[in-house]
């Protein structure tokens, strides 16, 4: 599943679950064992795998538990620019005197 912006909050958390299992499943880990590992209960865990609403900390937990903390760094890089910034950064193209006249290519010498 792609998560977009359009995608409802409680499917989200539901994905999610399922990838965080599915990382959990296929380094071989139970849930006892990554749970103890990231210093959070089984049951915390297990809710946050079934897609149930779960606290930032919790995940960051997991993730560090995971080795997978370059995630975090992806969430909300330090340097963020949108692409509006990035264009109102730009310098404007074209003659700086408003009336200077066009020249084109053939003409200039």
């Amino acid at each position: 599943m792609n998560i977009t912006r359009l995608t409802p909050d409680d499917a989200v958390l539901e994905e999610l679950g399922a990838r965080l299992a599915r990382v959990r499943k296929q380094r071989g880990d139970t849930q006892e064992a990554l749970a103890e590992r990231a210093g959070i209960g089984i049951a915390t865990l297990r809710r946050i795998e079934d897609g149930r609403d779960s606290k930032l900390g919790s995940w960051i937990r997991l993730l560090k538990a995971l080795e997978m903390t370059p995630a975090l760094e992806t969430l909300l890089p330090e340097n963020f620019r949108s692409p509006m910034e990035e264009a109102r950064g730009q310098t404007r193209r074209g003659p700086k005197d408003r009336g200077a006249r066009f020249v084109w290519g053939d003409e200039r010498r």
